[in-house]
């Protein structure tokens, strides 16, 4: 194994193992794609088992019945949004649908613009929307690795109703410049989606400052929140002037008045809201986002800077090859090992207790987290080699 580099202060950091189990007992490099649950989990979800067994109907007007709001207040400064923004969901698909179910595609202006490489259930609910009479505009990737941001730039103008871009490629980990996206969108009048579930926990996101219109994500990777609680941020202004067509109760100005007729919508995120809201998950996700909004998210970035460049200088040396963008400012939290044996290399790598995951057409995903260590990071790498040559 090579000397590794001298590591940032990390002490403090790699003391937060303590309270992820799975963190200690494995080689945890899927951060990506299922964060290790916190202890505090665990208390969150006995807390409504008691208060389900012990207050009943009560305890919707001690705290459940505001949970979709609430938990998104505990999220929103790990995303840069104002609190009060962001409304929770099952996951993105939901999100996602809620909020084009307040969207009109009129002639001249029906566009939705995607990449080619987003992730699969951003296009099943776009191509759904070709029943309303919107027409998919899919932008083909630069390579396996990189979007094509000067066709997507180009791609949308005065026909484009919205673009709904991930943030970070899900295979590759690219990054998309998302204040650059947002200024587009702002000049020829379309709304941006921010798909920021690759993003949120690992690097800064500013939603806000950046201009984006509207955003959608979820906790089960970076945010270490399990799943069940996506969310979905929509800018004031724009709430303002929106109304989803998929909606429920809890949307409602007056929810408990049980008022025949059409839905009159709640001010702000809450008219973005639908049913009765999915009070385990939007408990449990609640210890992952305050300790990541504990760490830092600017330190998570810097030490998520240091273990991926780890991780490409020990593949390098290996001869391995790097589906990943090597400029740290264009890459997310992931870095992907290509390899025509993928699926084998990552069983074997489970086997041995080094968690990652494969993706068909891309590679190996590793993805370290702010408690991982250099060594971890150098053994993962060390292991992918040795069954990459068959071992």
């Amino acid at each position: 194994m090579s000397a590794l580099p001298d590591p940032i202060e990390t002490s403090d950091l790699l003391a937060w193992r303590r309270e992820l189990p799975l963190a200690e007992a494995t080689i945890h490099l899927v951060n990506h794609s299922l964060g290790p649950m916190p202890r505090g989990v665990e208390a969150e979800l006995a807390a409504f088992a008691g208060a389900w067994r012990d207050r009943g109907v009560r305890a919707w007007s001690e705290g459940w019945w505001e949970l979709p709001l609430a938990t998104g207040d505990l999220l929103a400064p790990l995303v840069g949004a104002p609190a009060g923004t962001l409304a929770m969901h099952a996951n993105v698909s939901v999100a996602l649908a809620v909020l084009l179910s307040a969207l009109d595609f009129p002639a001249g202006r029906s566009r939705i613009v995607t990449l080619a490489l987003d992730f699969p259930t951003t296009h099943y609910v776009l191509y759904g929307e070709a029943r309303r009479g919107a027409e998919i505009v899919q932008i083909p990737a630069a390579d396996p690795i990189h979007a094509d941001e000067a066709r997507l730039l180009e791609s949308i103008d005065a026909r484009t109703r919205v673009a709904v871009v991930s943030h970070v490629l899900f295979r590759s980990s690219y990054r998309i410049d998302a204040a650059a996206l947002a200024a587009r969108c702002r000049e020829v009048g379309a709304i941006l989606v921010l798909d920021t579930y690759q993003s949120a926990g690992i690097l800064p996101v500013e939603l806000e400052r950046w201009g984006v219109d509207a955003a959608v994500g979820g906790s089960v990777k970076w945010l270490c929140g399990g799943p069940g609680a996506g969310y979905l941020y929509v800018r004031p202004d724009r709430a303002a002037e929106l109304v989803p067509a998929a909606s429920g109760w809890q949307a409602d100005e007056e929810p408990f008045a049980f008022r025949p007729g059409p839905l009159r919508p709640a001010a702000g995120a809450r008219r973005f809201l639908t049913g009765t809201p999915a009070v385990p998950s939007l408990l449990a996700c609640r210890p992952g986002y305050r300790m990541i909004r504990a760490v830092g998210i600017e330190r998570i970035r810097a030490r998520s800077v240091a273990l991926t460049e780890l991780l490409i200088r020990e593949a390098d040396r290996h001869g391995l090859a790097i589906a990943t963008p090597r400029d740290p400012s264009r890459r997310g939290g992931t870095v992907t090992v290509a390899h025509a044996d993928a699926e084998r290399i990552g069983a074997a790598l489970l086997a041995e207790g080094i968690l990652c995951d494969v993706r068909r057409g891309a590679g190996i995903r590793l993805g370290p987290h702010f408690f991982n260590s250099e060594e971890e990071c150098a053994r993962a790498i060390e292991r992918l080699a040795v069954h990459a040559r068959g071992g």
